[in-house]
């Protein structure tokens, strides 16, 4: 049997048909191939869910033929994982990372400790301030206590450091649905797909400035259509988070919540609102708010605005209520 380079949508790039000590390795790896172990075959990283990378795949399958190899290629666009199968797994994945990774971490932490517990066994049978007697039979046991000591006392410090990295690698990996599903991220994740898909439709209709040659290949206008049902299908997802999300009480602020001269809160700072955009509010220069609980127009020492997304305001308040607070600030003193 010779190897077999596959691709799709919903597997990624995968060789299948190698042996250990075959010789194709230095030949894949050159390739931008990689090793998995959880998939148990070389592939190319990150290919899944995306169009095959045949910049890659083709010189590796003509460098193989020539090292003897028979070699078919097998590409198949067709075959995909809808949006919400991909994210699942993506989940999934972080779930047993975090998994993983919380175990290196409790492995490392454990040797850490039996170090430490070896040094102060040592140490413990050394009375306190006892210095190296040059020259008495006790020196050279003396001599090795104290490289016991060093060596334990650096085991112990590095398989610290590993516990501390492999934590805060499994924290991450337990957090990456919330990051992930996090409201503002998704709103502003939402904003790059619709801009992206815009460009799309625009390529579809003959526009070449990204690149794109729809009108005039035939292979990229069916790549284009592949890639707008993924990314409707992707749209389709947040959205309806995000509709959940309101649904269940957190608030999606937009232009239909202000008006010129309220005030938005960002960061610390209650900001007066200067003007009210579709995306985006107009405020003070934000460096001007640094160290004021509210900072009005006026009030800014800087003749530059800002502009304050609304996926990044916290808080809205009218001009009455920050009058009313601060009188309330002031009558505290």
């Amino acid at each position: 049997m010779g190897i077999v380079i596959t691709h799709t949508r919903a597997e990624g790039t995968i060789v299948e048909g190698t042996r250990k000590g075959d010789g194709a390795k230095p030949i894949l790896w050159r390739h931008g191939f990689r090793w998995s172990g959880y998939v148990g075959a070389w592939i190319i990283c990150h290919s899944q869910d995306r169009q095959a990378q045949t910049w890659k795949i083709n010189p590796c399958a003509e460098e193989l033929r020539a090292a003897g190899f028979t070699v078919e290629v097998v590409i198949d666009e067709e075959r995909r994982r809808t949006f919400a199968e991909a994210e699942a797994g993506r989940c999934e994945r972080a779930e047993d990372r975090a998994g993983r990774f919380a175990d290196r971490a409790d492995h490392a932490a454990d040797r850490s400790e039996v170090a430490w517990q070896g040094v102060k066994r040592v140490a413990d049978g050394i009375p306190f301030g006892q210095p190296v007697l040059i020259g008495h039979h006790s020196e050279a046991r003396a001599r090795r206590d104290q490289e016991r000591i060093d060596r334990g006392m650096r085991r112990s410090v590095e398989e610290g450091r590993k516990a501390g990295y492999w934590a805060g690698r499994a924290e991450a990996a337990e957090n990456y649905r919330r990051h992930r599903e996090n409201v503002p991220t998704t709103l502003r994740r939402i904003e790059r797909l619709e801009a992206d898909r815009r460009v799309y439709d625009r390529a579809l209709a003959g526009d070449s400035t990204h690149g794109w040659d729809a009108l005039g290949s035939s292979d990229q206008a069916e790549e284009i259509r592949r890639r707008v049902t993924e990314m409707d299908e992707e749209l389709a997802y947040w959205r309806e988070l995000v509709a959940q999300a309101e649904a269940d009480g957190v608030k999606i602020w937009s232009a239909s919540d202000f008006r010129k001269g309220d005030f938005v809160r960002y960061g610390g700072t209650w900001f007066e609102v200067v003007r009210v955009n579709t995306k985006s509010l107009t405020v003070p220069a934000f460096i001007a708010g640094a160290g004021h609980r509210v900072l009005r127009a006026a009030d800014s020492p800087y003749s530059w605005t800002d502009r304050l997304p609304y996926d990044k305001v916290t808080g809205r308040r009218s001009a009455k209520e920050i009058q009313a607070g601060q009188r309330e600030s002031e009558a505290d003193r």
